[in-house]
Formats: structure tokens, sequence, C-alpha cells
């Protein structure tokens, strides 16, 4: 469970220890936030993303956390228990990551098709977790080759990137498709809906690792709290996700734990009335009753009619194959 802080800080970093406390409280695994070298990472420009109101070239100048802030950071995250990971958007970012010691690397579906920079974070020989928003199989194929060709560990998120995603957009069935395309892939769900429910729902489908938005008050500025879950949301997510991965897989057979209900659950079949030696065994004096102790249970009720007894049997007797001929 990822607790992704992201530039919720708005690059405030004691905003961010904020979060990490929250999210450590809220009983998350991991927290990640996002690392802009902007010289690094793009060029002067004047775009504006569709969840903001300023060009990104803007607002990452703004939000940007300094090497020091982030270890500072990552030495909290771990102090509290948790995984520190960030999503280096540069070269110069991946190797800041390097040198503060991460245990492995996050890319963000932006970067999902910019396999130049995926082969320089796939280099380091670290774990990489690979958001799929804005991308196909046919375009997730080659980055997953480079991983592969690394020999780094890697898990695929499905996203779907809008600022907020409806559920109708959000597309489940997108894991069974990574699942039959990548089957050595640990896949994930990054959400980015106004609600907990579809990450719930991701691990029903086979989700093993979730990512959502998360922030410690959602009155603060930034272009992601619309999405971003508060820490007893995150709790009760943490929660229901831990009870449905318990309870995923297996398959439907009768299980030992279950005997007990059998003995009273069940139905054999008794007699409803006195039946001599020899009588036959009709609808008239044989039925199926509770509890479930007797030999013949009620699925055999009809290789037993037709049947002679082989002893006088009393009203409600369970019968058993030796009391018949």
């Amino acid at each position: 469970m990822i607790a992704e802080i992201g530039i919720n800080h708005e690059g405030d970093p004691e905003k961010a220890h904020r979060m990490v406390d929250d999210a450590a409280d809220a009983g998350v695994d991991c927290v990640k936030i996002q690392t802009h070298v902007v010289d690094d990472e793009m060029i002067p420009n004047d775009v504006v993303p569709g969840n903001a109101d300023e060009p990104i070239w803007d607002m990452m100048n703004r939000v940007a956390l300094s090497a020091d802030d982030e270890r500072a950071i990552k030495q909290h995250a771990e102090d509290r228990g948790l995984l520190f990971l960030s999503t280096p958007f540069s070269r110069a970012a991946a190797d800041r990551l390097e040198s503060l010691g991460v245990f492995g690397y996050k890319i963000g579906s932006g970067e999902c098709n910019n396999y130049p920079l995926i082969r320089h974070i796939a280099s380091k020989g670290k774990p990489v977790i690979l958001s799929t928003g804005m991308n196909d199989i046919a375009s997730i194929a080659p980055a997953v080759d480079i991983l592969r060709a690394a020999g780094v560990g890697f898990a695929l998120l499905h996203c779907t990137s809008l600022y907020p995603t409806p559920p109708e957009q959000v597309r489940l069935g997108a894991l069974a498709e990574l699942r039959a395309a990548f089957p050595d892939a640990v896949l994930g769900l990054s959400d980015h809906t106004t609600s907990i429910y579809p990450c719930l729902g991701a691990v029903a489908l086979g989700a093993s690792v979730l990512e959502r938005h998360f922030t410690s008050d959602p009155t603060w500025p930034g272009p992601d709290i619309p999405v971003s879950s508060k820490p007893e949301e995150f709790a009760r997510l943490v929660e229901g996700a831990k009870l449905i991965h318990a309870a995923r897989g297996g398959g439907k057979q009768i299980l030992p734990e279950e005997q007990p209900t059998i003995d009273f659950a069940y139905a054999c079949v008794v007699t409803t009335a006195p039946v001599a030696e020899g009588e036959a065994l009709t609808t008239d004096n044989v039925w199926v009753k509770r509890p479930g102790t007797g030999e013949i249970k009620a699925k055999d009720y009809d290789d037993v009619l037709g049947r002679k007894a082989t002893r006088a049997l009393p009203a409600n007797t369970q019968l058993g194959w030796a009391d018949l001929a």
C-alpha cells in the first residue's frame, strides 16, 4: 500500500513530514514523493496540465524539493518503519535517488514509453514499479523488455491518467490483460478516482500493489488534492485491502474446518415411522432430517428408496448402509 505524497507538499518539507507521520499512522507500507530536477527534466514551456491552472514549468520549479529535503524525508519514513520511494522524472533525478540509497524506483505513466529513461533507471539494478496510464500493451512491452533484460524485479500498475478518473473509466479489466501479456509481473493499480473502492476491487482481481494520492488535509492547495485520500480513508483502505487479499484465491472444495457446521447443517436419511425387518423403505417411512451425523446423507436419499430393512428400525433412526438390503 503506497501513499503517494507526490507534490501535495507544494514544496514545503514540513507538510511532507506531516504526511509521512499520518500515512504511517494509517498503516501504509510505503510513502512516495516525486523527484524533480527541473532543468534536466524539461525545457521551459507554457503547457498547463489538465488538473492545474499554471504551466508545468512554473509548477515544478515551485514544488521541487532539494536533495537534502528528500534525504530527510526518506530518513523520517524509514524511522517510522515505512519504505520510501520516489518517482524520478529525469536522469539527474534517478542519479540523485541512487545517491540516497533508495531500495527501488517508481516510474510514472508519462515515462512508461520513455525507454531511454527506463533503461537508465533499470541500469541501477533495483526493483521498479511502473505505472502504465496513457499506454497500451504494445507500448508497455518494450519497457518490460528493458526491465527483463536488466534482470530487475518489476511491478506493473494499471492506471488511468484522468484527474479525477470517473469510475466507468477505471477499467479494472485491464489487470487481466496485463496478466496475460506479462505473466512474470507483479500487478497493481495506481488510482486517480475520488474513492477507495476501485482499489479494493483491484485487490479482488489480483492486484498486489495499490497506490493512491495522500493528503493530511483536503483543504490544502495542489493539483492532486482532489484525488487524494485523507488518513482515515487510507486506514479503511489498508484494512479492506488486507482482508480482501487474505480472502482471494483458493478453490471450491470442502474444508476440514467446515466439519462442525456439516454435523448440524447437513441432513441425513432417517425413518419417519417404525420399519419392520424386511419392510421396504418408501417415501412414507423414510425422509431427510438434520443433524448431519448419520452415515447416509440427504444426497443419497434416492438410493435408499425401494431397499429393505435388515433389522427393525424405530422412527427417527438415522440409517446406515448396513441397515439396507
